[in-house]
């Protein structure tokens, strides 16, 4: 395990700290990304996936880890943004074996980074972590309180902020619409059960073949292609799937009027808010409606009860009801107002800490 420290751990941009995960008998091989301590210890789940190359992993890290800073923010939780992300081995592996070496690196970070469930990972993968580290979420609930898969939380916080952006833009209710999904995981599938007993018409893209085929049966959906669900006739685009998938050239082939999905980092690049909104199409910023995945992590993690958690859940729609607004107002995207009041809360409390 190497560390590297930013030089301008002030910077939204930069990390405070990269820590590379080289461990050879595990096959471990991915990075830990430390965004900011600003609000609290940095917190973020494990990513396992397939990366063509080291560049791309890290970059994957590093916009992630930024975006858990935002999304904590934004959620008024008493944590920083960081990520772990893990290289799915080319060969033969002991996957127990690879998160307990990643639990004796978060062990070593001293309480620095908390990790969690993410794409691919799950709550076996964080027990095993959990022999090494206590600085982990995401391991089976107990009675009463909150933990284990926190997936139903973020599917409940974009469905329900689904609902005011489809009200506020189309001024029809959820019953009245056509949602394209993408991606029918864990989240994905929520959301889908959630908007099929609305009334809501499905339309569903997953490269899973079966899992696609699940949806079609129970919820009555239509399925559609990977590459092609960008341009399904719908009036809602969830992606629930991967980040990037809105860049110029499939904003140009949109045709939903509203985007409010599960996925982190679904613009390709910053810029395309400003196409979005160009194209006529209400953008509800990632971070801020996926949030309740995170929030039931820090629930578990700081001995919240479910009620807690519920609550905050709850208050993840009107907090966007409240940002489309202020972009009415300033003239701006909704992801500019998201942005400028995330950075507000972060360094709000730095210069707390720091009076202090």
């Amino acid at each position: 395990m190497t560390t590297q420290k930013s030089s301008d751990p002030a910077s939204y941009d930069l990390p405070k700290k990269i820590v590379n995960l080289n461990d050879i008998d595990s096959g471990l091989s991915g990075t830990i990304v430390i965004h900011s301590t600003r609000q609290g210890p940095a917190t973020g789940g494990c990513r396992f996936w397939n990366y063509p190359d080291t560049q791309s992993l890290h970059q994957d890290a590093m916009r992630l880890a930024k975006g858990m800073s935002f999304k904590n923010a934004m959620a008024g939780l008493p944590l920083g943004g960081g990520k772990a992300v893990i290289n799915i081995p080319q060969v033969n592996f002991d996957r127990a074996k690879i998160f307990r070496a990643l639990g004796r690196a978060i062990q070593a970070l001293n309480g620095e980074y908390v990790t969690a469930e993410d794409v691919g990972t799950d709550i076996a993968d964080m027990t095993n972590v959990a022999q090494y580290t206590r600085f982990v979420a995401g391991l089976r609930a107990s009675s009463g309180r909150p933990g284990g898969d926190p997936s139903p939380f973020t599917a409940r916080g974009v469905f329900e902020c689904m609902r005011v952006a489809v009200e506020g833009r189309l001024d029809r209710p959820l019953s009245d619409v056509t949602v394209a999904v993408q991606g029918a995981g864990n989240v994905g599938f929520q959301l889908c059960a959630m908007l099929h007993e609305e009334g809501a018409k499905l339309i569903v893209a997953e490269h899973n073949s079966a899992k696609a085929a699940a949806v079609a049966a129970r919820f009555g959906a239509e399925v559609a292609s990977c590459n092609s669900i960008i341009e399904a006739k719908a009036d809602v685009f969830a992606p629930c799937a991967l980040g990037g998938v809105l860049s110029s050239r499939s904003v140009a082939k949109l045709q939903a009027k509203v985007v409010c999905g599960a996925a982190n980092n679904q613009l390709a690049v910053p810029e395309v808010a400003e196409q979005l909104a160009d194209h006529g199409v209400l953008y509800a910023p990632d971070y801020v409606v996926n949030a309740g995945g995170i929030i039931n992590v820090a629930g578990e993690y700081l001995g919240w009860t479910i009620r807690n958690v519920e609550d905050r859940v709850n208050a993840i729609a009107p907090r966007l009801k409240n940002l489309f607004a202020v972009a009415d107002q300033n003239g701006s995207t909704v992801q500019a107002a998201a942005d400028n009041r995330a950075q507000a809360l972060m360094m709000a409390t730095a210069l707390d800490s720091r009076a202090a």
